[in-house]
């Protein structure tokens, strides 16, 4: 099992080798319009980026522009037994990660392909960052924070907090796509 080894000052950058594959969770928040961003920026850091959307993430997503981008189908449904497995993840970065996909991550709940890949992920030892798009009414309920305090005690790293993702004030959320911090759950991948 490989450990997730994680940057204890979070100074150190990435340096992926070629082939390393990255899972890129999306969720049905705004700044999924743009997860081109964050897989652009990974593959210039040599990731290998297969998307996994929410099925509700579809709808948020331009499917046939990110498979373009990728060279890989966008996947929101478990596999045929006939169909090719696909790579195993080294990475995962959720993002933008809802409340409802952060509280059913925490919970264990796989009642989707995304949710199934994210129960497992702890216990293989593939090191997962979690970054919320989240407004502040959702944010700071008990249920929530709990969430939040269950996954980084499972050793996900959880972007919440003063220079990582703030949550924003109800019905603000499309003011803050374009500052959405992709490059910062980049960099919190750990260094290998």
């Amino acid at each position: 099992m490989r450990a997730a080894a994680w940057p204890a000052d979070g100074s150190r950058r990435v340096t992926a080798s070629p082939g390393r594959v990255l899972y890129l969770v999306v969720c049905a928040a705004g700044p999924a319009a743009q997860a081109g961003r964050l897989v652009a920026m990974a593959q210039e850091e040599g990731w290998v980026v297969q998307i996994v959307a929410t099925p509700s993430a579809l709808a948020f997503i331009d499917v046939p522009a990110l498979e373009n981008q990728t060279g890989r189908p966008v996947r929101s449904q478990y596999r045929k037994p006939s169909e090719p497995r696909p790579p195993r993840a080294d990475a995962i970065i959720v993002a933008p990660a809802t409340y409802n996909t952060i509280n059913k991550f925490a919970a264990g709940i796989a009642d989707t392909y995304a949710l199934g890949v994210l129960a497992e992920a702890p216990g293989l030892g593939i090191p997962v960052v979690v970054l919320p798009f989240v407004n502040s009414a959702l944010a700071f309920r008990a249920p929530f924070l709990r969430s939040v305090e269950g996954l980084r005690a499972d050793g996900v790293r959880v972007l919440l907090g003063p220079g990582e993702f703030e949550p924003h004030p109800p019905s603000d959320g499309p003011d803050h796509y374009d500052d959405y911090p992709w490059k910062r759950a980049l960099a919190e991948l750990p260094a290998t």
